[in-house]
């Protein structure tokens, strides 16, 4: 029983390096940092990859059980990702595990926040969940949020109208911000 779940493990990888390429070319598309606010910097880059996989973690949370084996998955290369950069920036191996509880630790907390907005369809309260988090210290001339919010409900409810085969093979798309789908969709009163 433990060889067969190891074969499956390893039998995902495609599928798990497929879609976590996916999900990290939508979180650095230029329209995000160029028209929505979000800073093209390295902190940025994580709150727009954390805001991509928590709805994909959204959309998996109801497959079947070899969606949520790949959205695990994704979350371990995700990490692993973390990891990596923050080497990369200069942090030595004492110092990587704090490094790394802290980013899991802001990650689980956007997840919660972020969460609850989309669950109760509130626009206003994820754009300001998505202000505080990446314009912590930004005043008055914090950028709004608001076109982000557009995105991340259209976004989500684009990825619920895919059905299981698109996740089990790993080829859940994320749209294009600014599109005219994110455009049309932003217009409607969602609450």
């Amino acid at each position: 029983m433990i060889f067969g779940l190891f074969g499956k493990k390893n039998g995902n990888r495609r599928i798990v390096e497929k879609q976590y390429a996916t999900l990290t070319k939508a979180a650095r598309h230029p329209y995000l940092y160029e028209s929505l606010g979000v800073p093209d910097n390295v902190m940025g880059r994580f709150e727009m990859l954390s805001a991509v996989l928590i709805l994909y973690f959204r959309r998996t949370r109801a497959s079947a059980t070899s969606g949520q084996e790949i959205a695990q998955e994704i979350v371990d290369a995700f990490f692993e990702d973390v990891d990596h950069s923050i080497r990369e920036l200069g942090v030595g191996d004492v110092g990587v595990p704090k490094r790394m509880k802290k980013f899991a630790g802001m990650f689980y907390g956007r997840l919660e926040s972020y969460a609850a907005a989309l669950d109760a369809g509130d626009r206003a309260a994820l754009a300001e969940a998505l202000r505080r988090n990446i314009h912590p210290a930004a005043g008055l001339e914090t950028p709004s949020m608001e076109g982000l919010a557009f995105y991340l409900f259209a976004a989500e409810k684009a990825m619920g109208e895919a059905g299981e085969d698109v996740i089990r093979a790993g080829m859940l798309d994320v749209i294009e911000p600014g599109t005219e789908e994110d455009a049309a969709w932003a217009a409607r009163d969602v609450r």
